[in-house]
């Protein structure tokens, strides 16, 4: 369990010797390469009010210019703009896949976090073990009662009422 980094919660940080803790952000900046750095910041971007801007006025001046607007000699992609079309459909097939990839990356730091949380619980449950055999406690003692807490807590999840205690 122990490794040689230090730091908070880290062999000779606060956390205490021979403690080893891992960090979400640590263990995200490993899986993340440039690749995803990119998705993102396209995702980001893709989902803000000023894309939906900047295209507005973009779809705008591509139209007045190919409806003749500043004259025939301007006019480049005519109605029904199959240029234009093009673009948008490639352009919507790219920032899907950037969704998904970003998407991948969400599921991805979702198990990080769950792995994470698991491996905490299952710290804090052997701690718990050993201090309360260290105190005396009964175990099976604090399992019905924390038996008895779920179910209440269940009951009052699912609205059928209290559990007796």
């Amino acid at each position: 369990m122990g490794g040689a980094m230090s730091g908070p919660g880290r062999p000779g940080g606060p956390g205490g010797p021979g403690l080893r803790l891992l960090r979400e952000q640590d263990v995200l900046a490993r899986i993340r390469g440039t690749e995803d750095k990119i998705a993102d910041a396209i995702t980001a971007f893709a989902g803000t009010m000023l894309f939906v801007y900047l295209h507005a006025a973009w779809f705008t001046v591509w139209i007045a210019f190919n409806e003749g607007a500043f004259g025939q000699g301007a006019v480049w992609d005519p109605f029904p703009f199959g240029l234009l079309t093009m673009i948008v459909s490639l352009e919507a097939i790219f920032l899907s896949t950037f969704v998904m990839v970003s998407q991948n990356r969400q599921a991805a730091r979702e198990n990080v976090r769950a792995d994470l949380d698991f491996e905490t619980n299952v710290r804090s449950e052997v701690w718990s073990i050993q201090m309360g055999r260290a105190l005396g406690v009964d175990p099976e003692e604090v399992e019905r009662k924390v038996q008895e807490l779920l179910a209440e807590n269940r009951a009052r999840m699912t609205g059928s009422g209290h559990s007796s205690s």
